[in-house]
């Protein structure tokens, strides 16, 4: 089984990554994305599934025209894990 990190990890680990904010009332990570349209954003959420596919991790996103939200959370564990990070990372590598 997965394992939630520990307070001080998801501190450490958060602080780490570029522009992802802990949600409140739950443990998970967030981030808000804009694109210059509607392609480019369906382009990066393609790229983005492809990779949550290959980790069987997948996140939850809501899109509207050039804007994407997601929100990383491994919901076997009940809070963030090794896994969100890694994705949120591969997510940060392709958004720079």
């Amino acid at each position: 089984m997965v394992q939630k990190l520990t307070s001080e990890e998801r501190a450490t680990q958060i602080a780490a990554l570029q522009g992802w904010q802990a949600t409140t009332g739950r443990e998970a990570i967030q981030r808000q994305f804009k694109f210059a349209d509607f392609n480019e954003a369906f382009g990066f959420m393609t790229r983005v599934a492809i990779k949550a596919q290959e980790m069987d991790h997948h996140p939850e996103w809501f899109n509207v025209y050039n804007k994407v939200e997601i929100t990383l959370s491994t919901h076997e564990a009940g809070g963030l894990t090794e896994r969100d990070i890694k994705l949120a990372t591969f997510i940060d590598s392709i958004t720079a």
